[in-house]
């Protein structure tokens, strides 16, 4: 059979590296075969891309030298992904409201520990400064240099991979050349720039081939991607427009919401997404051609997700789930809707859904023994919260288990099971506010005044938006007969939580006692 067919066959199957190596023997034999060049080509880029519509996390380096980082402090509320709104005007916490979800270190909406579904990019404003970029980093983990780190060393590592050194010779190519030839050229550059990771290279290409064809979509929208590599939003997005102007495509509307999300700009990049949504297809030409596309829907719903719209953003999880009844991100999120929405029945024929899909993950079983609590199936809670702790890869997954365990034998009356718990928890993450406050709780039950007290003042520094520390602080300080210090500590727990039932009465039990 012929060499090229074979090749053809082997890159239509996904097998790649067979295809590399068969097109590099039938290269050795003649250099000059475009045919094989441009299936090695292919390949290779299919090999090394991944989707790059997902908002990857910003690095330290982008936090240093990102530009006007200084500008715009305040921004207007409900505008920007970097300053969560709070509950109450004025309020100086920086945590979620206290009727949002939970979040995660990387501020996502989370259920229980996460969600048990971890996207390619969790968190779209993952830092607002260098300590908190330093600080969310997992133990061990390598935190990256910029948000181009992950394409530098899959680029890296290809070039390494080949005996005779780089498979194109970047600084000998005639680029005016490659301009004209739009087949080669489009895979030439995306060659350059996944592969390669050359955007400067793949920028000269796209520009030189934007003025040989003006009214080509594609190059648009790869000026944008060099553009958006180099750090070039404003570039990025002119382009990307110009782009929809001659073409609406899919792809072209989730870059510009991604340009708008890494603006921080999420008002923008919603209306961006919404706009695709009733925009006309390439296709039919008709409208509301993309409004059947999972992935554009999954990206309002996570806009909304980042906003603290929960009901907005479950509507739109549902709806990308009557279109893709696979897709896992959807049926993770709305089963985490269903579990913080106090339906745990609906929120276990989601998980259900992906344990038949095949997923086995600790995150999926801490949460499927959330549910059976909340659904007071007591023997099913430990079972399942057994086989998380199986399941559980690093040390911060195993105490999110136990704290949960801790949370259980707390609810049962079983009190020496949860210290227990606790205590295993705070071992494996000493960083875990809610677990010590917890313990700091137990140990005031027990007495030990003295523990408690730095317990309590440990987790309101490890989570300063929590006001249950500050109020049972509050509530130790005004038993030892210190009402001062209870009512500065109740008066911050209020600020926090206006609607704090424990800290309401105490702050009105401690203003009768002033008053006399």
């Amino acid at each position: 059979m012929d060499g090229v067919l074979v090749a053809h066959s082997l890159l239509h199957r996904r097998r790649y590296d067979r295809c590399i190596e068969l097109c590099t023997a039938l290269l050795a034999a003649n250099p000059l075969d475009q045919a094989v060049w441009l299936l090695k080509a292919r390949a290779l880029f299919a090999k090394q891309y991944v989707d790059d519509t997902e908002l990857e996390p910003e690095g330290v380096a982008d936090l240093l030298l990102e530009p006007g980082a200084q500008l715009a402090q305040l921004p207007r509320p409900g505008t920007s992904l970097q300053r969560l709104r709070t509950a109450a005007a004025g309020s100086a916490a920086a945590g979620p409201p206290g009727s949002a979800r939970p979040s995660s270190a990387a501020r996502r909406p989370a259920s229980g520990s996460v969600l048990g579904f971890a996207r390619p990019a969790t968190a779209v404003r993952p830092a607002t400064s260098l300590d908190a970029a330093f600080q969310q980093q997992q133990a061990g983990a390598r935190p990256p240099l910029t948000s181009s780190g992950r394409s530098v060393r899959l680029g890296t590592a290809s070039l390494l991979s080949e005996p005779g050194g780089p498979f194109v010779n970047v600084q000998k190519l005639n680029l005016h050349k490659y301009s004209t030839r739009p087949a080669l050229g489009k895979m030439l550059a995306s060659y350059l720039l996944v592969v390669e990771d050359n955007a400067v290279k793949a920028l000269e290409l796209a520009t030189l081939a934007s003025q040989e064809q003006p009214n080509d979509w594609w190059w648009r929208l790869m000026l944008a991607k060099c553009h958006y590599r180099l750090a070039l939003y404003r570039d990025a997005e002119s382009q990307l427009r110009a782009s929809l102007q001659l073409q609406e495509m899919l792809e072209t509307a989730l870059w510009l919401g991604k340009v708008y999300e890494r603006l921080d700009q999420p008002r923008a990049a919603l209306d961006a997404y919404l706009r695709a949504l009733e925009a006309p297809s390439a296709s039919s030409g008709s409208g509301g051609g993309f409004a059947a596309e999972p992935a554009l829907i999954i990206a309002v719903a996570r806009l909304y997700d980042a906003l603290h719209e929960p009901a907005k953003a479950l509507t739109c999880y549902k709806r990308a789930l009557q279109q893709d009844n696979s897709s896992i991100e959807a049926l993770a999120c709305l089963a985490a809707g269903q579990l913080h929405a106090e339906q745990p029945e609906l929120a276990l024929r989601y998980y259900r859904r992906l344990l038949q899909a095949g997923l086995q993950s600790c995150e999926l079983w801490n949460n499927l023994g959330l549910c059976c609590f909340s659904a007071q199936h007591y023997d099913l809670t430990l079972a399942c919260f057994e086989r998380a702790l199986v399941a559980a890869a690093a040390d911060q997954q195993a105490a999110a288990v136990w704290y949960n365990i801790g949370q259980l034998g707390t609810h049962i009356g079983n009190l020496a099971l949860a210290y227990q718990a606790l205590k295993i928890c705070l071992s494996l993450d000493p960083l875990h506010a809610e677990a010590n406050n917890n313990l700091a709780v137990l140990e005031m039950r027990k007495g030990n005044v003295e523990l408690a007290r730095p317990l309590f003042r440990t987790a309101t520094k490890l989570s300063p938006h929590l006001a249950d520390p500050l109020f049972n602080e509050a509530l130790l300080a005004h038993r030892a007969g210190n009402f001062q210090e209870s009512f500065q500590l109740v008066c911050k727990a209020l600020d926090l939580e206006p609607e704090h039932a424990g800290a309401s009465g105490l702050h009105a039990s401690l203003l009768t006692l002033f008053a006399e």
